[in-house]
């Protein structure tokens, strides 16, 4: 029997959920028979995919309430968890429409007149998929269902922080069998992510450096791929010519929606020291208007630290800051309200690359602030970091902004905008750096990832080759 985790609940504190993580031999056994299962999923038409895929989803809206109830008690929060189902949603719907596109047969004439190339596309027969807690429902979901569409079998270990949400897509994934026969959710922590990877064709991770590192390790042992999505510290760049108004209100939203636990949230803040002091004290402003979605989910819009471990950090990061002479404009703390943890949105200025707020991912509804005084330096301190997940730019011009994100390491640059890669998932990138690895998660390459190419080369001529020893 299967040791019992519980399960906190991140507005009271209160361990109010148990998760029972499958043992090992059931775990292979299931999927061994989702494996099994694939096999006649690959072979349906991709329009009857789709199918199946969409039934799911009018299950889904059938019981969104109750969705949306689990995920505010995982997270905390209702307004993001709102957000999070519509997103998800519109999901299903962009790769249903976008499957049929993609997934298809070619074949072309070559260079040799009488040497065909047919190629076809062979998916992966089961994806494994770990997620975090910070987007439970999104995060676990982005690569499943371009898995599923793309022909693969998909088992999803969620965060063991963050897990009812998974009971109602079950509920609904339960009436569509043929869906349900190669797709499921599984409860664990840690030592069940491990044995999932022992278990599948392919891996995808959501979280931190360190565990992702033992992921790769653990893929490139068994010869699977393993695409990773990893920590952020993004910075946004803010030059003399930029819009104030619009600089502020953006980067507020990008550090601190969803209480700023996000790996593409803001977390660095570059201005030109013209308009340093203009700057923040817009930003102070406009961070002041923010409340605490306490003593209800309706009072305001910041809602709880969601894990227990990450308020700790916050913490830790603001004191290192604060003993190295930060100066704290609005927040500044970590506050224990009726069992949870809580943090307004911070505003720091005289801060620098010492400390832990500038190099380490925080994860809270942090904005420390720093001036420079060429672009050059900008460059050189958006660049300084071990992360190269995402970043933004903001200058009077896009022509300004897009010289300067030319030069910053990182995959996905929002120019004269914060954070958009979490509204926008057209645009192909990779991560840079320690932040991730592996083919990109947004735009068509996302569904490619799980397919491997095959080439037949048909010679449609008997003739002899030019090539062949002369008889």
């Amino acid at each position: 029997m299967s040791k019992t985790i519980e399960v906190r609940n991140p507005r009271t504190g209160k361990y109010d959920y148990v998760i029972i993580p499958p043992p090992q031999k059931l775990l292979a056994q299931l999927c061994s028979r989702l494996r099994r299962a694939q096999k006649g999923w690959q072979q349906l038409e991709i329009e009857a995919r789709v199918a199946a895929v969409q039934a799911w989803k009018q299950g889904i809206i059938a019981s969104r309430d109750k969705l949306t109830e689990a995920l505010v008690a995982d997270t905390g929060r209702l307004p993001t968890s709102i957000l999070e189902v519509d997103s998800f949603l519109s999901t299903i719907d962009r790769w249903c429409q976008l499957a049929p596109k993609l997934i298809k047969d070619t074949a072309k004439e070559t260079e040799i007149p009488f040497i065909q190339v047919q190629q076809t596309l062979v998916p992966y027969p089961l994806v494994g998929v770990i997620s975090p807690w910070n987007f439970p429902l999104l995060l676990s979901t982005i690569d499943a269902i371009p898995a599923l569409l793309a022909g693969c079998a998909v088992i999803i270990k969620p965060s063991e922080i963050a897990p009812r949400f998974m009971n109602p897509l079950l509920t609904a994934l339960n009436s569509v069998p043929q869906l349900r026969d190669v797709f499921t959710f599984i409860e664990g922590a840690g030592g069940t992510g491990v044995s999932l990877i022992d278990n599948v064709d392919a891996i995808c991770f959501t979280g931190s450096v360190a565990t992702g590192r033992k992921v790769a390790e653990m893929a490139a042992k068994r010869f699977i791929p393993a695409y990773l999505e990893l920590g952020g510290k993004d910075p946004a760049m803010v030059l003399e010519s930029a819009d104030l108004d619009l600089a502020t209100s953006a980067i507020l939203w990008g550090a601190v929606v969803n209480t700023g636990q996000s790996c593409l949230s803001i977390e660095r803040i570059y201005v030109a020291e013209s308009i340093f002091e203009k700057f923040y004290h817009q930003l102070v402003t406009k961070a002041h208007d923010l409340k605490l979605a306490y003593p209800q989910l309706e009072s305001g819009e910041i809602g709880p630290i969601i894990a227990e471990k990450q308020a700790a950090i916050i913490a830790n990061h603001l004191q290192d800051a604060v003993s190295q002479g930060a100066i704290i404009h609005c927040g500044g703390k970590v506050e224990e309200l009726d069992g949870g943890y809580w943090c307004r949105p911070t505003v720091l200025t005289e801060v620098n690359h010492k400390m832990l707020v500038m190099r380490e991912e925080t994860f809270g509804p942090i904005m420390p602030v720093m001036a420079f005084s060429t672009v050059e330096e900008a460059v050189k301190l958006a660049n300084d970091s071990i992360y190269g997940l995402s970043a933004a730019v903001f200058a009077g011009t896009e022509f300004e902004a897009l010289k300067v994100a030319h030069q910053i390491d990182a995959g996905a640059i929002s120019i004269n905008d914060a954070s958009l890669t979490a509204i926008m998932h057209e645009g192909e990138k990779n991560a840079f750096k320690f932040s991730g690895l592996g083919g990109s998660r947004m735009g068509a390459a996302a569904l490619a990832r799980f397919m491997r190419k095959k080439a037949f080369l048909v010679k449609s001529k008997a003739i002899a080759d030019p090539w062949w020893f002369n008889s």
